[in-house]
């Protein structure tokens, strides 16, 4: 049987290092050991540093085009707003430079930084480029999530250009998540609903249906869940503005990358946002993501891997 062409992957790792990291602080980066350390924690996936590897990887896998973002470990919450700025014109500019290198394989997702609304806005309006406008950001920051008013003129800016916006789970903060991995078995998933939940009880994605907001990991646990949202919706539970589109509408305008490790969980996703709403991601390099794609996707029927891998990301590209 002949391998499918993946498209697009929408959802590939990698970390701009060189010189500049090494006055930055906070970070630290040994070129001789490929040591990076950022605000004490090392980053231990290697293959991060290596744009060759990604190229590698996606000659081996037949993904033809791959749109880059920063990991978790680079986004640096803390930072107040001066230091914010510098360090995500770093992490942008040097995506942008690996993506230059290789422009017919590589886009990127310019980073926003939402715990500083005003900068990340002023960064949407600044990185528009002929290719279209893409970025990546975090679900939200503890004290400040994506419905809070201060969001409103990004949610606009990003209207305005029609956006392709990555969300993708930060680091938690719950102590009862730190035994067993689970900040990333169970943090992730629930932190992407946490986001989707303010998006859609907030009316943000009825407000702005220009933007393409794609989720990590399959929508997380928002599938699981979709059905209560929209019971409680419709029996007018405190708290729920129900003149807001409802939920089961609303989650129809999302797109999902097809991250499950389950194929019944991707039959959910697709009753949830819709068939052509699930587009290719892989999570490279990290191994929880789908490194082996055409393995761990066989036992998808062959028109929904058509869709995955080639027809909903063409259509994403346009």
């Amino acid at each position: 049987m002949t391998t499918q062409r993946i498209a697009l992957d929408v959802h590939a790792h990698l970390i701009p290092v060189g010189a500049p990291l090494a006055s930055v602080p906070g970070v630290s980066w040994d070129a001789a050991a490929e040591k990076l350390v950022i605000d004490g924690h090392q980053i231990g996936v290697k293959a991060l540093f290596h744009p060759e590897a990604l190229i590698a990887w996606m000659d081996e896998q037949q993904v033809e085009r791959a749109w880059i973002s920063a990991p978790p470990p680079t986004y640096r919450p803390g930072l107040d707003a001066v230091q914010a700025e510098a360090w995500t014109q770093l992490l942008n500019d040097g995506l942008a430079a690996i993506a230059a290198a290789h422009p017919n394989r590589l886009a990127p997702l310019y980073h926003l930084p939402v715990a500083h609304p005003a900068l990340a806005t002023r960064i949407v309006r600044e990185r528009v480029t002929a290719t279209g406008a893409r970025f990546s950001m975090p679900t939200g920051e503890p004290g400040l999530m994506l419905s809070d008013a201060s969001h409103a003129p990004l949610w606009q800016a990003l209207d305005d250009v029609s956006a392709f916006v990555f969300l993708h789970p930060g680091e938690g903060c719950d102590g009862r998540l730190d035994p067993f991995y689970l900040h990333n078995l169970l943090g992730n998933p629930s932190e992407t609903a946490v986001a989707a939940g303010h998006l859609v009880f907030a009316g943000v994605l009825e407000r702005h249906p220009r933007i393409t907001l794609c989720l990590a990991h399959a929508g997380g646990t928002v599938p699981a869940v979709a059905g209560r949202w929209q019971r409680g919706f419709g029996t007018g539970r405190p708290g729920v503005d129900t003149t807001v589109e409802a939920p089961a509408k609303a989650l129809r305008r999302l797109c999902v990358d097809c991250i499950a490790h389950d194929d019944t969980l991707l039959d959910l996703a697709a009753s949830v946002f819709g068939e052509e709403r699930i587009v290719f991601g892989s999570d490279w390099p990290f191994p929880m993501g789908v490194i082996k794609p055409h393995e761990q996707l066989a036992g998808l029927g062959e028109s929904r891997r058509r869709a995955i891998f080639c027809d909903n990301p063409t259509k994403l590209m346009g």
